[in-house]
């Protein structure tokens, strides 16, 4: 029997797709697959490498000799070198040993398709085959109605490695953090977990931003059939499961995807459009049509056989302009003149058009930071197609804002304003990610001013503030309950805080506001429309005193929001509201059992008519020190 016998998974008409970009189901066909042909079990491997003169796979089921089981190039000018290879069983180790037609360069590389990789800093592919019996078809069946646009979005965004660790610093596996996460998750109440990203990466400090194995989940916790049991668990748990994915670059390792076959492969050939100076990474050659499939394709992976429900994309203006970190000179415009990649675009928007046509009830969300226009507007009018937008405005300019004394935010109210000038031009979500808590920025607890009961009462207000502004929400882990160091993604978060009161109160109301967006359809159903906000008074900044009210489908249900940005509290303070009746406090930051004083709440309130504001009626509430109340009328 030959050491490799001729076999293909490709049709012709794979082939036509592949070469066009518009194979979306490659990782069906490219990689290592377990097949029995002629009652022989083996792998199947495939491997895209057009400029190679010789593609050799290397194991340790063959000792890693490069010369005994080398593929057959297909004969279609595909670039395609495919062969199945007898007795090669799960769990084989495996590289393509490569030779170039640029001057005979030989390298290894890691199959750009495998579904498993060893443990770094080993860097070999993996054979592996999972036939996981999913548990999670209810989820499934519903996830449309749970994790639409008009739906409550409080996301957990989480580093698995540093998330809790165990006995000497050891990394909990999917399995342990199926039980212990999912608990965590549940009982705080957040409808979705967004996980930094899983998939296999060399480099531990990149935080899985520098990928090598865009189809397989890192091993670091465990196997794949791992992987997708804490998927599963969280999704029997109704809680939404969203992934980091980054297709704006790639490492230089040498196992890597750079100059896979001696050429420029995946990445742009120019530097200009290839190279992130920021990053020192590659970045892709959007406009070639096998790159194209290949990251569709790998898009199409993670919600395909890994039942993900969203999407968070990377970088997304780093893609989108030409010049992004780049000086004059550096880069070069585009067939208009402009700084905008026509090609990076035209691949955004094929992505999100196929993710939205092939899986029900799916979100992809843009990390773009600048004013792009139409970033979660659908393609067909123009937009790139995203479902959601970080808010990364409304970020800065509140923190820049809650790092004021509060003597000073009279002169600054506008820092908070601002955003609903501009708050329903994107699907908004309001992120406090892990970027905020890093590289000197400090923890958000000590980014707040004032002695230890201002800060923590700072960030209750925060906290409150973000949950009753439009949009949807993301708190990076450790956050919800005050962590006090910057985020250190080589040790676990600090749970041993929560044996102290003011901690232990901010996860206790994070706890009640995830549970209260919930509740409260006012607060989700329109957070994207304009609709679904209305000021009350933004005008007070003598007093540093917000008020507004947030509007679903039915006004019966709209909730009232007063926010107190200073240590002074604001008795029988008059606020004008349209309802009539009484109105019920709902939430108060300042309660005992969030670490607040308790001193200063409303309970049930007359509304009297009483015209204030421009409004008919009118109430007097009493505004807690650095605080917010929330109402409803009854």
């Amino acid at each position: 029997m030959p050491n490799v016998i001729p076999h293909s998974l490709f049709s012709d008409f794979d082939i036509d797709l592949f070469k066009g970009g518009k194979h979306f189901r490659l990782y069906k066909k490219l990689g290592a697959h377990l097949i029995e042909l002629n009652g022989v079990k083996g792998t199947y491997f495939a491997v895209w490498a057009p400029s190679a003169k010789e593609v050799v796979v290397i194991g340790d089921f063959n000792y890693w000799n490069s010369s005994e089981h080398k593929l057959n190039v297909r004969w279609d000018a595909s670039g395609i070198w495919e062969g199945f290879i007898p007795e090669v069983a799960k769990g084989a180790i495996y590289k393509y040993a490569i030779t170039s037609n640029n001057d005979n360069i030989k390298t290894e590389k890691a199959d750009p398709f495998a579904r498993s990789c060893e443990h770094p800093p080993k860097t070999a592919s993996v054979v592996w085959q999972d036939t996981y019996d999913w548990q999670d078809k209810n989820w499934m069946g519903y996830r449309a109605d749970k994790n639409g646009l008009d739906k409550p979005y409080a996301v957990y965004e989480v580093h698995l490695g540093s998330w809790k660790r165990k006995n000497d610093n050891e990394f909990l596996s999917y399995t342990e953090l199926a039980e212990d996460l999912v608990a965590y998750v549940k009982e705080m109440n957040f409808t979705h977990v967004e996980f930094m990203p899983i998939m296999e990466y060399p480099y531990d400090p990149s935080w899985g931003y520098q990928l090598t194995g865009y189809f397989s989940p890192t091993s670091r916790f465990g196997t794949p059939e791992e992987f997708k049991f804490l998927v599963d668990k969280l999704h029997q748990n109704d809680i939404g499961v969203i992934l980091d994915w980054v297709p704006s670059h790639f490492p230089e390792d040498a196992h890597g995807l750079g100059f896979f076959d001696g050429s420029h492969l995946y990445e742009h050939p120019d530097r200009r459009k290839g190279y992130h100076p920021d990053w020192k990474s590659l970045i892709f050659n959007y406009g070639r049509n096998e790159v194209r499939s290949f990251l569709i394709s790998n898009a199409v992976f993670w919600l395909d056989q890994y039942h993900a429900d969203g999407l968070r994309v990377d970088a997304v203006a780093s893609m989108l302009y030409l010049d992004y970190s780049r000086e004059e000179g550096e880069w070069e415009p585009n067939m208009y003149g402009n700084n905008e990649n026509l090609e990076a675009m035209s691949f955004i928007r094929e992505m999100n058009e196929e993710v939205y046509a092939s899986f029900n009830g799916v979100q992809t969300i843009a990390e773009e930071s600048t004013a792009f226009n139409g970033v979660s507007r659908p393609v067909a009018i123009g937009g790139l197609g995203f479902g959601m937008k970080w808010m990364m405005g409304w970020m800065h300019d509140t923190l820049e804002y809650f790092k004021k004394e509060p003597i000073y935010r009279k002169h600054h109210q506008n820092d908070l304003t601002f955003s609903m000038t501009y708050a329903f031009t994107e699907n908004f979500m309001l992120p406090f990610s892990h970027d905020e808590v890093v590289y000197g920025k400090k923890s958000l607890l000590y980014r707040m001013p004032g002695d230890e009961w201002q800060q923590f009462a700072n960030l209750r207000l925060l906290f409150g503030y973000m949950y009753t502004h439009p949009g949807a929400n993301l708190l990076f882990m450790g956050s919800e309950f005050g962590q006090s160091s910057e985020w250190n993604f080589q040790q676990s978060l600090d749970w041993h805080l929560l044996q102290y009161n003011y901690h232990a109160g901010i996860k206790e109301l994070v706890k009640d506001l995830n549970s209260l967006y919930k509740e409260y359809p006012a607060l989700y159903e329109k957070q994207f429309s304009p609709e679904g906000f209305q000021w009350i008074d933004y005008g007070d900044h003598e007093n540093s005193i917000l008020t507004y009210i947030r509007k679903g489908h039915d006004a019966k249900n709209d909730v009232i929001i007063a926010c107190n940005f200073t240590p002074i509290p604001r008795e029988n303070y008059r606020i004008g509201i349209p309802m009539k009746g009484k109105i019920k406090e709902l939430l108060n930051t300042d309660a005992k059992k969030y670490g607040g004083s308790n001193k200063y709440s409303n309970k049930v309130l007359k509304i009297e008519k009483k015209p204030w504001h421009g409004c008919d009626n009118s109430v007097e509430i009493t505004i807690p020190p650095l605080g917010i109340i929330v109402f409803n009328n009854i």
